[in-house]
């Protein structure tokens, strides 16, 4: 097998149709609510149907939530509210109903999907179909070593691609993505520090559980010491998740380019997506065109991520929760801008208004006065 490269992405990847969009916007133009009226909703409206190449677009039968697990070797400097090691549980929550995307899932009707790319747990304690695609257990401590291995990395970016296949044979019209991690967000922020040029202090967040201020502290050096490792690999975004990732999130990047090669669209969530997605930006410029960024979920690095790709997100009510709960929020508006674009009737053409009823006497002409 041929080494990867992800700049190959660039040559596979094209935009959602903008023929398709152009008629998309010409049809909300006609309809009999005035344009603007339905606010941001007419725009992702549009961005279906451009996904869909559909004008009117269809609407989303086979939404999919995605969660990608895995933990992090960094969580053991205490950077993370829970303790290292510990996503498993993350993942047992959400397999027995317990969590909040669970709830959200349930509520939704959407289909939970768990990809175990880098637990650091024994196996048995969960189901097969969620571990079978492991790539190794647990990752390295990015500020002192490599999260993964070269060859690691690149596993874990085919188990990506080869589950965002499995998505797109299957039917799946949209998909909900999220991460299961301990730990997680502290590589995300250092990647996006690193593709953004930033310091260390500008990306640091609390993460979803919250942290004190020491062990905010105890982050942004974690960050700041990984940076150094990650700036000399920046021209190879495989070298870099390797160095500065995990398996989680190498998986995530494949999945979402190889999503924009299937044209399958994706909601983000929090800042662990938003991060791979800015590593797949970097390896192909237009992929963006095929996500949307569901929330804001207050962590510095992400909103520095959605800037860089100029995404606006869909809402902002303060879920730091993560697990791709924000995104699945951002689902039914998703779905209400499908129903309205295809099912709001015209205008009457010209013709339609000049043809009068038959039988129906034509208005009198007013009195002189």
């Amino acid at each position: 097998m041929s080494r990867l490269n992800l700049d190959d992405f660039s040559d596979l990847i094209e935009r959602p149709d903008s023929g398709t969009r152009r008629d998309a916007e010409e049809r909300r133009e006609r309809l009999t609510v005035p344009p603007g009226a339905l606010g941001r909703l007419d725009e992702l409206g549009e961005w279906l149907a451009a996904a869909q190449a559909s004008v009117p677009v269809k609407a989303i039968e086979r939404p999919r939530a995605v969660l990608f697990a895995g933990d992090h070797g960094v969580a053991e400097l205490g950077v993370s509210a829970r303790e290292s090691g510990t996503a498993h549980r993350l993942v047992r929550d959400v397999l027995e109903g317990a969590s909040p995307v669970a709830v959200l899932a349930r509520r939704a009707v959407v289909p939970v999907r768990i990809v175990d790319a880098g637990l650091d747990c024994d196996p048995g304690l969960l189901p097969e179909d969620v571990t079978r695609h492991r790539v190794r257990r647990g990752s390295g401590r990015i500020d002192i070593e490599d999260a993964l291995t070269a060859e690691e990395a690149e596993q874990a970016v085919r188990l990506g691609m080869a589950i965002a296949d499995e998505e797109a044979d299957s039917g799946t019209d949209l998909v909900v993505l999220g991460d299961l991690s301990v730990g997680g967000t502290t590589p995300a922020a250092t990647l996006i520090a690193a593709l953004c040029g930033t310091d260390a202090s500008v990306v640091t967040g609390r993460g979803g559980a919250g942290i004190d201020d020491l062990a905010w502290m105890r982050k942004c050096a974690a960050i700041r010491d990984a940076l150094r490792r990650a700036r000399p690999v920046l021209g190879d975004q495989l070298e870099l998740l390797a160095a500065v990732g995990g398996a989680d999130l190498a998986a995530t990047t494949g999945f979402l380019l190889q999503s924009a090669v299937r044209r399958m669209p994706v909601i983000l969530d929090g800042v662990v997506s938003a991060a791979c997605a800015l590593v797949g930006q970097r390896a192909a410029f237009r992929a963006p065109d095929w996500w949307i960024a569901g929330q804001v979920s207050g962590e510095p690095a992400q909103t520095k991520a959605l800037d860089r790709m100029a995404l606006n997100p869909v809402l902002d009510h303060g879920v730091t929760v993560g697990e791709g709960a924000g995104a699945l929020l951002a689902l039914p508006l998703v779905q209400a801008a499908a129903a309205l674009a295809a099912e709001l009737p015209e205008r009457p053409g010209p013709k339609e208004q000049e043809a009068a009823p038959e039988g129906e006497p034509e208005a009198a002409e007013p009195e002189a006065r």
